[in-house]
C-alpha cells in the first residue's frame, strides 16, 4: 500500500509511519517545508502540493493519504499560537483535500485526524460519534478541521475522521506529567471530578490502521479507551505506576493564571465522557482498556527506551 502522511515527525504521525513501515507499505510524508527526496511538500502562501520529489513525481495512484499535521495546542493561547493551530490543521486539511478531490487517480481512502475537543465540556453526559459539537474555541476548531475533508468526502473518497482522547505514550503530554510526578508534585487538576478520556499510543496506531484498511469505517471515529476515567483517579493511576505519592491539587484559578482562561478551560478542567461506539461496534478490541492499562504501557515503553 502506498500511504500519504503528513504529520509524519509528530507524536502519533512517527508511530504510525514506522507502523506502516513495518508492515511493508510505503509512507510518502507531506511537509511544509522544502521537500526532500521521497517527500512532497505543501505550500499554503501558493495553494500547492508539489510531489516532484516523491516516488513517481505525482500523487496519482496512492491508495490511502492521512492527515495528521496540527501545531501543540498545550500552551498559552496567544493569537499567534491560535492562528499555528488552527492553519496547521485546517489549512492543511483542506488544501490536501481539495488536491486529492481533484486527481484522476484518488486514494480509496482519506483519513484524518480530529480530536474529543470537538464536544466541549460534556459535564457528565455520555459523548458518542452521535453527540453535538460542543462549545469553547477547541471545539470549534475541531468542527472546521473536520469541515475540511469535504472535497475529497464529495469526490467520493471514503472520509474517516479520528477524533482522538488524550494519547499516552513514550513521549507527549504524559511525559510532562510522568517528570512532576516522580518529583512529588503531581496531583488532581481542579475539582478532579471532570472526565478524562484517554488512549494508549499503540491503540491510537492501531484505530488509524483499522481506519485505513476498514472500507465499513466512515465519517467520525471516537479513539478513546472505552473506560472513561475521573481526573481524580486518572491522577492516583499515575502515581502509583511511578511509585509517588498524589496528595497536590492545582486549584483551577492557578492554572487560568498560568495558562489564561481558555486554555485551561478546555484543555485541563473540561469534562469529556467520550465512549467509543463506532469502533466497539466494529468489533475493535483495546489492547489497553483504561486509563490504567494505557499508563502501564506508556511507562514501560519509556523504561525500555531509556
Amino acid at each position: 500500500m502506498r500511504v500519504l502522511l503528513t504529520g509524519a515527525t509528530g507524536f502519533i504521525g512517527t508511530a504510525l509511519a514506522a507502523a506502516l513501515r513495518d508492515r511493508g507499505d510505503d509512507v510518502v510524508p507531506i511537509v511544509r517545508s522544502v521537500p526532500q527526496a521521497g517527500e512532497a511538500g505543501i505550500d499554503l502562501v501558493e495553494g500547492t502540493i508539489d510531489a516532484t520529489r516523491a516516488p513517481g513525481g505525482s500523487l496519482e495512484a496512492f491508495d490511502a493519504a492521512v492527515h495528521l499535521a496540527g501545531a501543540p495546542i498545550i500552551g498559552r493561547w496567544t493569537s499567534r499560537r491560535r492562528e499555528q493551530i488552527r492553519s496547521s490543521r485546517i489549512a492543511v486539511g483542506d488544501l490536501l483535500s481539495r488536491t486529492l478531490a481533484g486527481l484522476e487517480q484518488p486514494p480509496a481512502v482519506f483519513v484524518s485526524g480530529s480530536a474529543i475537543g470537538y464536544y466541549g465540556d460534556g459535564g457528565e453526559a455520555e459523548l458518542d460519534e452521535s453527540s453535538p459539537n460542543g462549545k469553547g474555541y477547541l471545539a470549534e476548531v475541531c468542527r472546521a478541521w473536520e469541515a475540511s475533508t469535504e472535497p475529497a468526502r464529495a469526490a467520493g473518497i471514503r472520509t474517516v475522521v479520528i477524533r482522538t482522547g488524550i494519547v499516552l505514550g513514550h513521549g507527549g503530554a504524559l511525559e510532562v506529567q510522568e517528570k512532576l510526578f516522580r518529583l512529588g508534585l503531581g496531583g488532581r487538576l481542579g475539582s478532579g471530578r471532570q472526565w478524562t478520556s484517554c488512549i494508549s499510543l499503540r491503540d491510537e496506531v492501531r484505530v488509524l490502521l483499522r481506519a485505513i484498511d476498514d472500507a465499513t469505517l466512515a465519517g467520525p471515529v471516537n479513539a478513546a479507551c472505552p473506560a472513561p476515567i475521573r481526573n481524580a483517579d486518572f491522577t492516583k493511576a499515575l502515581g502509583a505506576a511511578v511509585g509517588r505519592p498524589t496528595v497536590f491539587a492545582v486549584p483551577a484559578p492557578a492554572l487560568r493564571l498560568a495558562l489564561g482562561r481558555g486554555a485551561a478551560d478546555e484543555m485541563l478542567l473540561a469534562s469529556q465522557r467520550v465512549l467509543p461506539r463506532k469502533l466497539l461496534e466494529a468489533g475493535f478490541t483495546f489492547e489497553h482498556p483504561t486509563a490504567s492499562a494505557a499508563i502501564g504501557a506508556a511507562i514501560r515503553c519509556r523504561r525500555v527506551s531509556q
